[in-house]
C-alpha cells in the first residue's frame, strides 16, 4: 500500500467522468501535504506514468489530470475508459483490442509473386 492509496480509493468511488478538485482537497484525502513541488512545478501533474507514485495512483484509478491551473491550485480529474496499464507493453484507449501483431519469419517466401516490371 503507498501512501497514495488514498486518492485511488477516492477516485474509484466517484460515480461521474469527471472530478473537479482542488489542491487541498486532494490534500484532505491523502491526509497530509503534498509536496512543494506540487504547487511549483506544473509536470508534477503530468500523466506519464513514470513521473511520480502519485501519477501511477490516479492512473491506477482509470483518471488523467486536465486543466491543471497553479495559480489556484485547482484541477479536474477526468475518466478514462478504464485504468491504464502499466508497463508490459499493452495497449490502452482508443487501439485496445484493435491491434494484432503476428509474429512469422521474415526470411521465408511468403508464397507472392512481385515483380515491378508487370503494370
Amino acid at each position: 500500500m503507498t501512501k497514495y492509496e488514498p486518492l485511488t480509493k477516492k477516485l474509484q468511488s466517484i460515480p461521474y467522468r469527471e472530478w473537479p478538485t482542488s489542491f487541498t482537497e486532494i490534500e484532505r484525502t491523502l491526509g497530509f501535504r503534498l509536496p512543494k513541488s506540487a504547487r511549483e512545478h506544473r509536470a508534477w501533474w503530468s500523466n506519464n506514468p513514470s513521473n511520480s507514485v502519485m501519477t501511477k495512483a490516479w492512473l491506477a484509478a482509470g483518471w488523467r489530470t486536465e486543466k491543471v491551473d497553479m495559480e489556484s491550485g485547482k484541477l479536474l480529474f477526468r475518466k478514462v475508459s478504464g485504468p491504464v496499464p502499466r508497463k508490459g507493453g499493452k495497449l490502452f484507449g482508443a487501439l485496445a483490442g484493435s491491434v494484432r501483431i503476428l509474429t512469422s519469419d521474415i526470411t521465408q517466401p511468403t508464397g507472392e509473386a512481385w515483380n515491378a516490371e508487370q503494370n
